[in-house]
């Protein structure tokens, strides 16, 4: 019995020294986040980041890498876009996609965050991390081409291009945006130099470009008329950022 107790002392002090680890690695992280983007979405900076920071404090206790990270959000965002592409559309199938894509991104910036923790990243995992998010990027609209053409009541083919329309343009705000960083690395400018405040208004308007509000809408994805009129939406919105970034960025890169 005597013998039993101790074992059970053992496990209440490991247990308790697990979660003051934990609470160590969140208070770590809330003290050294980072600063807010210049014009970052609301959902990535309210929603993404904190839902983020817990589970980033969650996997340095359980002695996580950040490309480990890295790997299991590749894997839930892999999963969601094979099931969308290869299983019938239904309501059931929206949520499980929406929490498999939302999970996903909430990894993606865990990764990062473990990466501080552990006292900085590495070129390896910035270029894992990035191939992840180029592959999702494409990967995703794709998807959803397959599933309209298999499962939806289309009533024209041309809405087939809708989702070709928004991998296009992903592509080429990510490409940029790597570019952008790249370039102005080269130069050596800071990458703090572009960056600015971001007000509550001006994420709220950024929204509708927000990858974590393009998981959200696949909620309907087993209500084929409103998740198309929504996907169309949220790509016009895209396609309206890319067009108005494009200019602006080069004309940043002119100035370097």
């Amino acid at each position: 019995m005597a013998g039993d107790t101790l074992a059970g002392s053992h496990c209440g002090h490991r247990r308790l020294g697990t979660i003051l680890s934990y609470v160590e690695s969140y208070r770590r992280l809330a003290a050294a986040q980072k600063g807010r983007g210049r014009g970052a979405p609301a959902y990535s900076l309210y929603v993404n980041r904190p839902v983020g920071r817990i589970l980033a404090a969650g996997a340095h206790t359980l002695g996580l890498t950040p490309n480990q990270v890295t790997l299991i959000s590749g894997l839930f965002t892999a999963v969601a876009i094979v099931l969308l592409a290869v299983v019938p559309a239904s309501i059931g199938l929206g949520i499980v996609v929406w929490l498999l894509l939302a999970l996903g991104y909430a990894l993606d910036s865990a990764d990062g965050q473990v990466a501080r923790l552990r006292g900085g990243g590495s070129p390896a995992g910035e270029w894992l991390d990035h191939v992840f998010d180029a592959f999702k990027s494409v990967a995703l609209p794709l998807a959803v081409v397959i599933g309209w053409f298999r499962f939806f009541p289309l009533n024209a083919d041309a809405w087939l291009l809708v989702p070709l329309v928004l991998a296009v343009a992903t592509t080429v705000e990510f490409f940029g945006m790597i570019l952008n960083d790249l370039l102005r690395a080269r130069q050596g400018v800071a990458q703090a130099t572009e960056a600015g405040g971001s007000s509550v208004l001006r994420s709220l308007m950024g929204l509708p470009t927000d990858y974590g509000v393009v998981c959200a809408s696949f909620l309907l994805w087993g209500f084929p008329v409103a998740f198309v009129a929504v996907y169309s939406l949220l790509t016009l919105a895209e396609v309206l950022y890319v067009c108005a970034a494009l200019p602006t960025w080069f004309r940043r890169m002119q100035k370097l």
